[in-house]
């Protein structure tokens, strides 16, 4: 099989959801596309003065936002919900062209986004307070949710836009203007998800003020700046454990509230009574699905011993089988690694875990025709004594 990008797929993707090739292309930053390793597009970024008047124009839209009824801000929910399931094959298919999950994994992202929204517009008649009994003769206390103002959202590229959704449509439900800042390897789907909600902003109407959904692109330092800004009153992070206790301890000096989704460590048990013909799935899906890039991949497999040759067995023998290549192709299960540094990181993790007595098997690069310049490899298990830890990418 060839695996080769055509540039009229990504320019066709992005016209389906309404970005014109001069806004992707000549800007400073190279999205480098995980299929082909070639360039799919050049963005601009932000400046340091830009993050400070994307925070201004967030202050001055939460005034007006926050006065807005909460069930009236369900609805601009609402109509963004419209606009992805009209939209819904267009966007997983540019998830999938930028950050190499397969098909399927893109549509199922975007589905994630269209159920929140519906979880969001229901929240937004239920933003309940108590009603207090109080010891004075006649008299009650009542508590009253109150929104915290601008939103900082801050995400990974291996879910470039569902978890940009879990965090943006709560917060506009609950009166808060969002600024989002993607990684540096996924501004693509953000700046087509803005377009979607961009259009939604637009059949909502005038109750939808200026500045109340801005996306600012860069490195790290465009994520600092909006943790350090102190008019940011929250501050959701998506990435590494290592970041996380950056912004997390940023945040905290200022007072300001912080949501932080990091690394995971994900093990799973499997019992002498276990029915391995529904373990074997569940482990295979849970380990290499993302190409393992994710918090959530199952990257430790503790077996009872009576059952780990078995097991085993099935296991070298599933991953053996599992179809690597083009993840817009049907057919595969297993795409590429994000970039270079992805791989690197994987080779020195098998190189440390041969070191600490662990047998090895797969975790080499996969050539894939018509894509010299990008990442497969093959899905890896390692074993030790007493136990067989296992992980689509370790």
């Amino acid at each position: 099989m060839t695996t080769r990008l055509e540039p009229t797929l990504i320019e066709e993707t992005l016209s389906e959801l309404g970005l014109a090739p001069n806004e992707v292309r000549g800007g400073e930053l190279s999205v480098i596309g995980p299929i082909d390793g070639s360039v799919i597009a050049e963005v601009p970024v932000s400046a340091a003065g830009d993050v400070a008047e994307a925070v201004r124009a967030a202050s001055e839209a939460f005034v007006a936002w926050r006065e807005v009824p909460a069930p009236r801000r369900g609805e601009l929910v609402r109509l963004l919900g419209e606009e992805l399931r009209t939209n819904k094959e267009a966007l997983g298919r540019l998830v999938t062209l930028e950050a190499g999950k397969i098909l399927q994994e893109g549509l199922g992202e975007v589905q994630e986004m269209i159920d929140i929204c519906d979880l969001a517009v229901g929240i937004s008649r239920q933003l309940h307070g108590l009603t207090i009994a109080s010891e004075r003769p006649g008299h009650s206390m009542r508590e009253t949710w109150q929104p915290m103002g601008p939103t900082a959202i801050i995400s990974a590229f291996n879910f470039p836009v569902a978890v940009w959704s879990w965090n943006a449509t709560l917060a506009l439900i609950c009166g808060n203007p969002i600024i989002w800042k993607p990684s540096d390897k996924a501004p693509l789907t953000a700046l087509a998800t803005s377009r979607l909600l961009e259009r939604a902003i637009a059949r909502f109407g005038d109750d939808a003020p200026a500045g109340l959904s801005q996306v600012v692109i860069g490195d790290a330092s465009v994520g600092a700046a909006l943790v350090d800004d102190p008019r940011v009153a929250i501050v959701s992070a998506t990435g590494s454990t290592e970041m996380g206790r950056a912004v997390g301890a940023a945040v905290a000096s200022r007072f300001g509230r912080s949501i932080l989704e990091l690394g995971g460590n994900n093990a799973m048990i499997v019992s002498e009574s276990a029915d391995l013909d529904l373990a074997l799935p569940a482990i295979v899906f849970s380990a290499v699905g993302t190409a393992g890039q994710r918090c959530t991949t199952l990257r430790r497999l503790i077996v009872h011993e009576s059952i780990h040759d078995r097991l085993l067995d099935r296991l070298v023998a599933a991953y053996g089988s599992l179809p690597i290549g083009d993840p817009l192709d049907e057919a595969t299960l297993v795409g590429p690694l994000r970039d270079h540094g992805a791989f690197q990181r994987m080779q020195e993790a098998l190189v440390r875990a041969t070191a600490d007595g662990g047998v090895v098997t797969g975790g080499e690069r996969f050539e894939v025709d018509g894509a010299p310049d990008a990442y497969y490899v093959r899905s890896t298990i390692a074993v030790w004594p007493g136990m067989s830890a296992i992980a689509g990418r370790t």
